[in-house]
């Protein structure tokens, strides 16, 4: 159902703090004229849980309107199950295509408890499902034996693969094959997943150079692995941005020096400052100063 690059959008802010609709219109078509394959709102990187419900789904009907006829997911990630079924049910109402769901955010499920609260958003939303599965960030590892308990609910279509072990993908599809469709969602280990079978790139530093994502999909797609591969080694030090604490401000600065957007970010964040900004300005620039030039691409 979702393969390729399906960028996961940041947050836009205008000065007051108040969401900025037109620049995140013209970041979100940045995205689909470069090629992506779809869009997913308010993220780890979209400061979803910083968001109201409300914000969240004005974000969501921004990338529906720019994604056209493909695909806009929103990300549920609710400390509460009673709180993410709640915004299922709204994103469903507002035309949402799927939902990339985070099992809790703050208390930190068992498998049993990790079951139940995705069945629960599954059945309120009644939308297909990517599973976010990321143990670091969130503290919660769906295994591919808590996979395997979902998979008698179509509903669950997809897993974005983030437990910062690539032999996870591995499993998974040894596992059940193309149950699930398989994306990577760890910038730094793109490549080697999709060399392994994934089948689509949850992309982060990619909303500031989104045309190389979308080559090295495309390349590697091609079986032009040699050509993917080059492009990938002089995006690698960029990519290691989006494995950080910080990679809302990592990003969203990428993102200001590269496609002319701003950097704000809600609080208690702050945009980078003193000599980590340096350094992440440094790793940007480098990049720019030697970008490659990119094949042509059917």
């Amino acid at each position: 159902m979702w393969k390729g690059v399906l960028p996961a959008v940041t947050t836009k802010f205008d000065e007051d703090g108040s969401l900025d609709h037109d620049e995140m219109l013209r970041c979100f078509r940045i995205q689909m004229d470069a090629g992506v394959d779809g869009l997913i709102a308010c993220g780890s990187l979209g400061e979803g849980p910083m968001l109201s419900h409300e914000e969240r789904i004005d974000v969501l009907k921004l990338c529906k309107e720019a994604a056209g006829a493909k695909p806009a997911l929103l990300t549920v990630a609710e400390a509460s199950t009673r709180d993410a079924c709640a915004l299922a049910q709204k994103a469903a109402r507002a035309g949402a295509d799927g939902l990339m769901v985070v099992p809790s955010t703050i208390y930190h499920t068992d498998p049993r408890e990790t079951v139940a609260t995705l069945r629960a958003i599954a059945q309120a939303g009644d939308l297909p499902i990517m599973i976010y599965s990321n143990r670091l960030a969130y503290r919660v590892d769906v295994t591919v034996e808590i996979m395997e308990e979902l998979a008698d609910d179509p509903r669950f279509v997809a897993v974005k693969e983030s437990s910062d072990d690539i032999r996870r993908s591995t499993d998974i599809i040894n596992r059940f094959g193309d149950r699930f469709d398989l994306l990577t969602g760890v910038d730094n280990l793109a490549f080697e997943a999709l060399m392994v079978g994934a089948q689509g790139w949850v992309a982060g530093v990619g909303l500031a150079f989104p045309e190389e994502t979308v080559a090295i999909w495309r390349l590697v797609q091609a079986r032009r692995y040699d050509e993917a591969l080059r492009i990938y080694r002089w995006f690698r030090p960029l990519l290691d941005l989006d494995v950080s604490t910080y990679l809302v401000q990592n990003i969203k600065l990428a993102e200001a020096i590269a496609i002319g957007s701003n950097e704000r970010v809600r609080a208690p964040r702050l945009p980078l400052a003193g000599a980590r900004r340096d350094a992440v300005e440094r790793t940007i620039r480098a990049a720019i100063a030697n970008r490659p030039t990119l094949p042509a691409l059917a």
